[in-house]
């Protein structure tokens, strides 16, 4: 493919959202990060490291029924319950639930509650303004599957550690951006093409508000890779208008599934 995709060329996808959980670290150069490891018996990215996310539930839908932009919103909805489901961990939601609360939550979340049902039992209500877009993915070509994933931001509430769920994730850890692709240089770890990007990307920011004003100012639209032939080889593109400070890869080297 010689360039950016023809809209209509593009596969339909799966709805998917991810949280980038980030954690100021006073002192240091760079904030830590949320990280999973996916399960290796999973049939997409399996054994990878990602942020926590997941699809988009028609039950994701239906909660953000009352919103302006349905669509942004049953992400946001779907990022916050798939963090609680995945690691733990509650943000999007106001008063800030405790400890016990979560646990109860997550739960119940394991058995196929009603998120909706869950959270007005417990006297909580969404906080969707929590969550800053950072990003819109469509990667499609060699993946086992197509998902259309929104990326966001969010501060990691105080004191948060994460426990993996032991299904689909089999661990969890903060981490800086350098050290996680220091790691996946030495064959440590295994990234896939988009999460490069994105912590290449996020590595240009010493905290979280710094990320957050930068996302602010760039429009999520959808990034829909390519490769493209050059003299050199092929290689897989992005556009380079969307704040990543490394927009190509060599096919031959990247990871993307």
């Amino acid at each position: 493919m010689p360039g950016p995709p023809d809209p209509a060329e593009i596969p339909a996808a799966i709805p998917a959202a991810t949280v980038i959980l980030i954690r100021d670290t006073p002192g240091e150069v760079a904030p830590d990060l949320l990280l999973t490891e996916r399960a290796r018996r999973m049939a997409f990215a399996a054994g990878a490291i990602v942020f926590p996310g997941g699809r988009v539930d028609p039950a994701d839908h239906r909660a953000a029924a009352n919103y302006r932009d349905r669509e942004d919103a049953a992400a946001r909805i779907a990022a916050i319950r798939e963090t609680i489901e995945e690691v733990g961990i509650a943000i999007g939601l106001t008063p800030t639930p405790d400890a016990a609360t979560v646990a109860v939550l997550r739960t119940a979340l394991a058995t196929g509650q009603d998120f909706a049902t869950l959270l007005a039992d417990a006297g909580l209500r969404l906080d969707l303004d929590q969550l800053v877009p950072f990003a819109r993915w469509c990667p499609h070509g060699h993946e086992t599957r197509i998902f259309d994933t929104r990326f966001y931001l969010a501060r990691a509430p105080a004191d948060a550690t994460p426990i993996p769920d032991g299904t689909e994730t089999a661990a969890a850890y903060w981490a800086p951006t350098a050290s996680i692709l220091a790691d996946a240089d030495a064959g440590r770890r295994h990234i896939i093409f988009p999460t490069r990007r994105n912590l290449e990307r996020l590595a240009l920011f010493a905290d979280f508000d710094a990320a957050a004003a930068h996302a602010r100012g760039i429009a999520p639209e959808r990034i829909v890779p390519w490769i493209e032939a050059r003299d050199d080889g092929d290689w897989i593109c992005i556009p380079t208008n969307r704040g990543y400070p490394v927009t190509a890869e060599r096919v031959a080297t990247a990871r993307r599934g």
